[in-house]
């Protein structure tokens, strides 16, 4: 037994030298802008406009992409990869550390409704005037569509893999549904302000929350959004916006079985593509059950929490760096006006849909 053990140990250390030398400076790239996009998002202004680490690290992803990053290329890459594909997926799954079925429980069938049928609308209007008015093409449509239903530049980044979108497409869905989100969260304390006059949102403040969590894009923004509506409605409002995050797993799937039979993804012998399967979902869900019935201590759940942020982060440093500005130019304004006409749907369409669900119960 003794013979066998040196033939084993230089081997693994071999591995791990070439495995450091490969990707360790791209890793270390992406780790240094998420280090200093975490702690940007510390400032009061960062969090008074709701911009998270995630919107800061593609920033300064993208300012280093197109100016240093270039001649760091050949060093950095693999690393860069990386970040953009594991570390994205294994972030997507911890996730699922922010949600519990007990809070589903508390916003009720009726706050799961609202967001699902949110989420439905948002993303099959993004595909109609996306693609079919606007001509965009069909990733950039959708992934404007998945970031404006879901949660932002986390449902980007989670439904790239199921697209197989360019970093450009990913980069310009980001984009736009950074800028929206951060206008909602000067626009829906107005909103609320008036709603106490006009019940266009009836139910109080409570629901007026439930209607902010499912229309407002990231959860940093329905934070911020929701932070002088009171305590019942910013409560509310967190609580539905999480459920909203919970749909994100279903929403994968089903986006990935809907590609797999269109005739758009049939390959040139006539037959279908084979199901691309988000195993990241199913671990997205898996985390969520296992928060629910196991209680984690909250140093841990805190810490876990901290990591899966500087994971997301990390894949959108590396998202920034692979983007070219020349790129995100050619695709003009009409990813622009898709997500500002699914804004304005979010706003008027939330409440009609809010409405529809009270009346029904």
């Amino acid at each position: 037994m003794n013979s066998q053990a040196p033939s084993f140990t230089p081997s693994r250390r071999l591995d791990t030298g070439a495995f450091l030398h490969r990707q360790g400076p791209g890793l270390l790239l992406c780790a240094l802008i998420t280090a200093a996009a975490m702690g940007g998002a510390e400032s009061d202004l960062t969090q008074q406009l709701g911009l998270s680490a995630l919107t800061l690290a593609i920033v300064l992803g993208m300012a280093l992409g197109n100016t240093v990053y270039p001649s760091l290329g050949s060093a950095c890459g693999p690393g860069v990869h990386t970040a953009k594909q594991s570390l994205l997926r294994l972030g997507i799954v911890l996730y699922g550390l922010r949600l519990t079925l007990q809070d589903v429980s508390q916003v009720g069938l009726a706050g799961v409704m609202v967001d699902a049928l949110v989420l439905a609308s948002t993303f099959g209007l993004a595909c109609l005037i996306g693609m079919r008015w606007l001509g965009l093409e069909r990733n950039t449509a959708m992934l404007v569509g998945a970031g404006s239903a879901i949660c932002g530049a986390a449902a980007v980044m989670a439904t790239e893999p199921v697209l197989r979108a360019r970093a450009e497409q990913v980069t310009v869905a980001v984009a736009t549904v950074v800028l929206f989100g951060t206008v909602a969260t000067f626009a829906y304390p107005l909103l609320f302000q008036w709603n106490l006059v006009w019940h266009w949102v009836a139910g109080g403040p409570a629901a007026f929350g439930v209607y902010t969590g499912a229309t407002v894009h990231e959860v940093a923004q329905v934070v911020a959004a929701s932070r002088g509506m009171g305590a019942e409605a910013a409560n509310a409002a967190v609580i539905a916006k999480m459920v909203r995050v919970m749909l994100l797993a279903p929403f994968l799937m089903l986006l990935s079985a809907a590609l797999a039979r269109s005739s758009a993804q049939r390959s040139p012998d006539g037959g279908r593509t084979r199901l691309t399967i988000p195993w990241f979902a199913f671990g997205f869900l898996a985390v969520v059950l296992l928060h629910s019935f196991v209680a984690l201590p909250p140093t841990w759940l805190q810490h876990l929490t901290q990591l899966d942020n500087a994971l997301l982060a990390m894949a959108m440093a590396a998202l920034g760096l692979s983007t070219h500005a020349r790129v995100i130019r050619q695709a003009g304004l009409r990813p622009l006006l898709l997500a500002a006409l699914l804004w304005v749907w979010l706003i008027g369409g939330g409440a009609l849909i809010q409405r529809l669900v009270q009346s029904l119960g």
